[in-house]
This record gives C-alpha cells, sequence and structure tokens, in this order.
C-alpha cells in the first residue's frame, strides 16, 4: 500500500540542500538532509548541511531545517528554533518536531493522533531535547510519549498514536461552501495594506516571509478587529512544494494548525492577537489525521470556538482539501487573560 505515492514504510527522505526551480514553482526538497524515517538516522555530515554556493534559505526551507532533528542517543533527538527569534518558542515549531522525534522510532505506521500540553515557554536562544518513550508496539497500533526538555526541565510532551494502514467504514462532514483560494488577497497583500500601521520597530517582522500562506476567507482588521461570531475559514498550504512522504506533511500541517485556531476564541471579544490589554498562550493542541493529504496544495482551516471561560478560550478547527475531503481535526485549549487580572 502507498500514500502519497510513497509506500508505508517511509523510506528514507533525503532532503538536499539545493531547490528545484521550475517556471513559477519550486519545489522544496528539504534543508539539511531532513529525514523522516524510522531509525532517524542522518545521512549527510553537519558540515554538508550548509553550502557554500547556495543561496539564503527560503522561509519553507528554514522550516524543514527545523525539522530536521539531530540524533543524540537511541530515543534523544535535539532540535532549535529559527535563528534571531527572541520571544518565546512557537508552539507549532514544538508539535511539528515533537512528532518528528515519534516517527523516528516508528516503522511501518502512520500517525492518526496526537495530544500535547506546553508546560513553559519554550527558549529560542537555547536547543531543545526531544526524548521518545517506547510505550507499546502492538499489532496495529503503536503508542510513543514525547518529552521536550530545556535547561533540565520539561517544557512540552505529547502522548501520540500510530496505526497500520487499513481500510473500513467511511464517512465526513462536508465542508461549508466557501470561495477558492485564487478569489482570495494573499497574505502578504493584506500586511502591505497594514504596514504602516505597524510601529517601525516591528515592521520588518510583520512583513516577512513566511513557510505557510494564509487566505482567510473572512477579511478583517487584525490590528483593530470589531467583534464577530467565534468562527473563521482560512485556505492554507505550504509556501513551496514539498517532498513526498505523509510524515513530512503531516509534521508541517502540526505546525500550520497552531497559527490561527487560538485566535478564534478571540474573535467575540474584538481583541487583536497584538494587543497589550491580554495574555495568550496555547495550553494544549491535539490532532487528528483521518485521510492522506499534502500539505503543499491548498487545505481549507475551518474553525470555532464554542466556549470561553476562566481565561481560557477553546477552539475546534477541521481540515479539508479543496475537493472537500476532511482530512485531519484540531483542537486546542488557550489562555487569553486581560492583564492586570489575577492569574494562578
Amino acid at each position: 500500500m502507498s500514500l502519497l505515492g510513497v509506500k508505508v514504510g517511509f523510506p528514507s527522505i533525503l532532503c538536499r540542500m539545493r531547490h528545484i526551480v521550475s517556471s513559477g514553482d519550486r519545489v522544496v526538497e528539504g534543508a539539511g538532509a531532513l529525514l523522516l524515517r524510522a531509525s532517524g538516522s542522518l545521512l549527510s555530515a553537519p558540515e554538508e548541511l550548509v553550502m557554500s554556493d547556495s543561496p539564503k534559505l527560503s522561509p519553507v526551507a528554514e522550516l524543514l531545517k527545523l525539522l530536521d532533528l539531530e540524533p543524540i542517543e537511541v530515543n534523544i533527538f535535539r532540535g532549535v528554533s529559527p535563528e534571531g527569534r527572541t520571544q518565546r518558542v512557537f508552539g507549532g515549531q514544538v508539535l511539528a518536531q515533537a512528532l518528528v522525534a515519534a516517527y523516528r522510532t516508528v516503522e511501518e505506521r502512520v500517525c492518526h493522533s496526537l495530544h500535547a500540553y506546553f508546560l513553559l515557554p519554550g527558549d529560542p536562544r537555547a536547543p531543545i531535547l526531544y526524548e521518545v518513550d517506547r510505550s507499546r508496539d502492538g499489532k496495529s497500533f503503536t503508542s510513543r510519549r514525547v518529552v521536550a526538555i530545556q535547561h533540565g526541565r520539561p517544557i512540552f510532551h505529547m502522548a501520540v498514536s500510530f496505526q497500520v494502514m487499513e481500510t473500513g467504514l467511511d464517512h465526513a462532514v462536508a465542508p461549508p461552501p466557501v470561495p477558492p483560494p485564487e478569489e482570495l488577497p494573499g497574505e502578504d497583500e493584506l500586511r502591505e495594506e497594514l504596514a504602516g500601521k505597524i510601529p517601525e520597530r516591528h515592521r520588518q517582522h510583520f512583513l516577512r516571509k513566511r513557510p505557510i500562506e494564509l487566505r482567510p476567507v473572512d477579511r478583517r482588521d487584525i490590528l483593530n478587529p470589531a467583534k464577530a461570531p467565534p468562527q473563521q475559514c482560512v485556505w492554507v498550504r505550504a509556501a513551496e512544494r514539498l517532498a513526498d512522504g505523509i510524515s513530512l506533511h503531516q509534521g508541517v500541517l502540526a505546525y500550520a494548525s497552531d497559527m490561527t485556531l487560538l485566535d478564534t476564541s478571540l474573535r467575540p471579544h474584538g481583541i487583536s492577537i497584538f494587543s497589550d490589554r491580554i495574555q495568550i498562550a496555547s495550553i494544549d493542541h491535539a490532532m487528528w489525521f483521518h485521510r492522506p493529504f499534502r500539505a503543499d496544495e491548498w487545505l481549507l482551516y475551518v474553525q470555532d470556538s464554542p466556549s470561553g471561560s476562566g481565561a481560557r478560550g477553546f477552539s475546534r478547527g477541521l481540515v479539508y482539501t479543496r475537493e472537500g475531503a476532511l482530512v485531519a481535526s484540531a483542537v486546542q485549549e488557550g489562555l487569553m487573560r486581560l492583564r492586570g487580572e489575577a492569574g494562578p
């Protein structure tokens, strides 16, 4: 059996630093010998991760480099954060890196669910160690527990379940009718419109190119949003073509799934995620992968927030292909505490 043109056995994906460039469409084979194979061994030496004649890495290649975890010992891997980041580590990065670490200890199986808790803010200036506990290897299912460690303390832990591919009963709810992504303005265009309102010291960071392209269906002022129902739909995809391999595409979607989900809980309150009035952070995050997909093709992220209480926002998301296939679901609870109010 194969998924996305790759055997379920997850053969190594050697992603060289060079990009394949065609007319208008770049295929990112990877960065820094990204290997999402069961054994997790690297096929290139560390010095080969940077080519002297290579241009500056694109945002997608930088993301793939983040997912290229370094094996330290059996079941232990080391990850890094993007250069220049000074605030806490982005939650989607830790989700994706932890999923990669778990995949490095599994053969012939595909992740169908993950459940994670964010315990402490990650320090982007320090490496993150991912320790994988091989909890169970059954005939059909495999369980792993991943703990992310910094400065000697766990900052994150995640339970991951893998399954041998099987066939069976199949159903799914349909996506809502929305305009196709080609009819919507791109994120770069929207950010250019807002650039003049951003303080100059933050403008360059605000306008930087990103590895994930977002096209919101419902345009709104992200700096001064009006109150709106706690729902949103966003088209999302990797900004460049990716190599094959379902583990790679699941990792990229895990990264992207954390980008807008908590924002949905703020919509009925008319508060921007950039506001100094509020403290926001991911508390937990769960995902279920239902069907094969490609993260470099447009996916519709349908999100809602059924509840906000106790300084927490609860949000859900369904991810569809543009053909209407439900490929993944996500659920998150996040802190949304008004500043000045007492916390625990």
